[in-house]
């Protein structure tokens, strides 16, 4: 993966990884929040090498035991006979410090100054006067253990308090600045782990790429995600310089240019799955066509559930099966959309056995007779997967446009889809993406299972 392919990762998953920066921000708060307040109190004791025949040649060998011994003495200054006398000591003072030994020895740290032979003593406590008090008394006791226990008489080494106990009221952890920063770091980290382990295993398709790599077809247009098409589903309700606009009229444009000796005239959008957005698809590029002058017939061949009618809001009750059992002629089922300037055909009364009426030869007939009486017909047909009700309609027309949904459409549902098609012989013109992330609710009730409790066709993939 390039650096290009990163940010782009990184501009599809924002979302994974502004959710793991946050809740690492939580859990550094949460954790600065249940740490108990520590403060620090630090005595140095020094460590002098007496020579006590002041001769230059002793001086410097009791300096050398010094440097020696110091770091010995520091080890010792947690020991559980020191640590035993201190907790004694300070019960004596101040009855309330009831420290055990091994309490105490996880309070205090001795450690000598680099290139000296100074003893520096911290001790940390959640009250500064109880850590005061600690770190005063382990220091005197110290020099004193070390006077008594380490340096017999005779020896040139010499234990003093070179600064006593100090006093901070300033808290020395837990640090909320830090555990947030290191937090922070920490969830964007693994937020970005999860965005390229999301975006490896994601079988969705996500771009036009994902496409051309799964079937042989061509994407003619995306149309960006817009939260405004509910409310205004048509391309008359949007300015003319919307995003979606320019979408449509790109694919317009190469409905055009896929067969220049026979240009397509009567052609089934559809999708692979429910709720990709093939009716407002339909819709608008009747509405797109219609636009440059043309003759254009809007068909609702979704026999399951006719959505087309209410988009435009016109009448259902007659159409495509009044027309198909007698009970209307096609002239006078023809409605016309005064907007847009498009005209519908209506699906009409949703009948019992929609395929075997599509599959009838009045269907193919009646869709040889618009196809001559209009410059472009427009069906919007129901799902391929649930139902073989769109793949036989394309059969029986030019071909069909495939309408994919942006990382909900499986490419295994891609490739179902335009098997199902190639099954009857029906010409896959190309492929819409819908609902792209912009930067360059559903549209459906039909529930996954359209009504047919539909899955994946293991019998078919064996």
């Amino acid at each position: 993966m390039d650096f290009k392919e990163l940010l782009r990762t990184v501009q599809r998953r924002w979302l994974t990884i502004v959710v793991f920066f946050l809740l690492g921000l939580l859990g550094g708060g949460a954790f600065t929040y249940v740490q108990t307040p520590q403060y620090e109190s630090v005595s140095r004791i020094f460590i002098a090498a007496d020579a006590n025949d002041g001769s230059p040649s002793t001086a410097v060998a009791a300096g050398y035991f010094a440097a020696q011994q110091v770091q010995s003495y520091a080890q010792v200054a947690t020991n559980t006979t020191l640590m035993t006398d201190v907790a004694d000591k300070l019960k004596q003072v101040d009855p309330s410090l009831n420290y055990t030994p091994d309490q105490l020895k996880d309070k205090i740290e001795a450690s000598v100054i680099e290139q000296t032979v100074i003893i520096e003593l911290k001790v940390k406590d959640r009250k500064p006067d109880q850590a005061q008090q600690i770190a005063r008394i382990e220091a005197e006791l110290l020099t004193a253990y070390i006077a008594k226990e380490l340096s017999p008489s005779g020896s040139p080494v010499k234990a003093t308090i070179a600064d006593p106990a100090s006093y901070s009221s300033k808290q020395v952890s837990p640090k909320p600045a830090l555990n947030l920063v290191v937090a922070a770091l920490l969830g964007l980290v693994i937020g970005a782990a999860m965005a390229l382990l999301r975006d490896v295993l994601d079988n969705t398709v996500s771009s036009a790429a994902d496409v051309e790599n799964t079937i042989d077809a061509p994407v003619l247009s995306s149309v960006a995600y817009d939260a405004d098409v509910p409310r205004h589903p048509l391309l008359t309700e949007v300015g003319s310089h919307s995003t979606r606009v320019e979408a449509f009229r790109l694919l317009r444009t190469n409905l055009q240019f896929l067969d220049l000796d026979s240009r397509p005239r009567a052609l089934v959008i559809t999708s692979a799955v429910p709720s990709e957005g093939k009716t407002s698809t339909a819709t608008n590029l009747a509405i797109a066509l219609a636009q440059t002058g043309l003759r254009v017939l809007l068909v609702d061949g979704d026999l399951r559930r006719p959505k087309v009618a209410s988009v435009l809001g016109l009448e259902r009750s007659v159409g495509l099966t009044t027309v198909l059992v007698g009970r209307s002629e096609l002239q006078d089922s023809i409605q016309k959309h005064t907007d847009s300037g498009i005209y519908f055909l209506a699906s009409g009364p949703i009948p019992p056995n929609p395929t075997e009426v599509l599959q009838s030869r009045a269907a193919q007939e009646l869709f040889d007779r618009v196809s001559q009486m209009f410059d472009m017909v427009i069906i919007d047909g129901p799902p391929l997967l649930p139902v073989s009700d769109a793949a036989i309609m394309a059969r029986d027309v030019d071909g069909a446009i495939l309408v994919v949904r942006h990382g909900k459409t499986t490419k295994e549902q891609l490739k179902q889809a335009t098997t199902r098609l190639a099954q009857v012989d029906a010409n896959l013109l190309g492929v819409m993406v819908n609902m792209t992330p912009k930067r360059g609710g559903k549209g459906y009730g039909y529930g996954y299972g359209y009504g047919y409790g539909y899955g994946p066709d293991k019998s078919r993939q064996s």
